[in-house]
C-alpha cells in the first residue's frame, strides 16, 4: 500500500485527492480527510528517507502536502460561511432548532467580538467541529474579515499537525500499519481533547 501511494504523492493526483476530501467534509465530516493526509504524508517519509534514516529529498512534497491541506481548509470554511450568510430564514429556523448550533453561534461572536478565535482553531481538530462554527459564522453575518484570519490558521495547524503525524510517525515506528494507526489515534485524540475543552467552556462562563 504505502509503495503505491508513496508512487502517487509525486503526481498532482494525491494532491487532488487531498484538496478534494479536506474541501468536502466541512460538509460530509464522515469523510477520512485526516487520514488521507496521514497515509500520504506517510507514504512521502518512506519516499524521502525519513523512515530509514536517509537524507530526505522530498521533503518539499511534505510542504506542498500541508499548503494544499491548510488551502482546501480555508476555502470548504469560505464556501459554508457563504452559503450559511445567504441560507436565509430556512436556515436561521435549522439553527434555532439545533441547540449545539445555536449554542456555537452565540460562543463564536461573543468570541469574534473580543477579538479572540480560539474557537475556530479548537474545532478544527473536534469532530464535525468545523461544520458548526463556518455555518455559524455564516449565518450570524460576521465579518469576514474577524472569521477568515483564524479560518486560515485553524487550517494550517491542523493541516501542519496530521502531516507531522504521518511523517514522523514513519520516521520513528517505519512505513507500516502501526505508525499509521498510532498516527490516526493521535489525530483523533486531538479532536477529542478539542470537544472536551469545548464541552467545558460553556461550564466555566456560567461558574464565572
Amino acid at each position: 500500500m504505502f509503495e503505491s501511494v508513496g508512487a502517487l504523492i509525486g503526481s498532482p493526483w494525491i494532491y487532488a485527492m487531498v484538496a478534494l476530501s479536506v474541501l468536502l467534509d466541512v460538509f460530509l465530516p464522515v469523510l477520512p480527510s485526516g487520514v488521507l493526509v496521514i497515509t500520504a504524508a506517510t507514504a512521502a517519509a518512506a519516499g524521502s528517507g525519513a523512515a530509514t534514516g536517509e537524507v530526505p529529498h522530498r521533503v518539499p512534497d511534505i510542504l506542498a502536502l500541508v499548503l494544499c491541506a491548510t488551502t482546501a481548509s480555508v476555502l470548504g470554511d469560505l464556501v459554508a460561511y457563504r452559503l450559511a450568510w445567504r441560507g436565509g430564514e430556512r436556515l436561521d429556523r435549522a439553527i434555532a432548532r439545533s441547540r449545539r448550533l445555536s449554542i456555537a453561534q452565540e460562543r463564536l461572536g461573543a468570541a469574534l467580538a473580543r477579538g479572540g478565535g480560539a474557537l475556530v482553531v479548537l474545532a478544527r481538530f473536534a469532530p464535525a467541529g468545523r461544520s458548526v462554527v463556518s455555518l455559524g459564522a455564516g449565518a450570524a453575518h460576521r465579518r469576514a474579515r474577524d472569521f477568515l484570519p483564524w479560518s486560515a490558521l485553524a487550517g494550517l495547524s491542523w493541516a501542519a499537525y496530521s502531516v507531522a503525524l504521518g511523517y514522523f510517525g514513519a520516521h520513528w515506528l517505519g512505513t507500516t500499519w502501526l505508525a499509521t494507526g498510532v498516527s490516526v489515534l493521535a489525530l483523533f485524540g486531538a479532536g477529542a481533547g478539542a470537544a472536551y475543552v469545548m464541552r467545558r467552556q460553556p461550564r466555566a462562563a456560567e461558574a464565572a
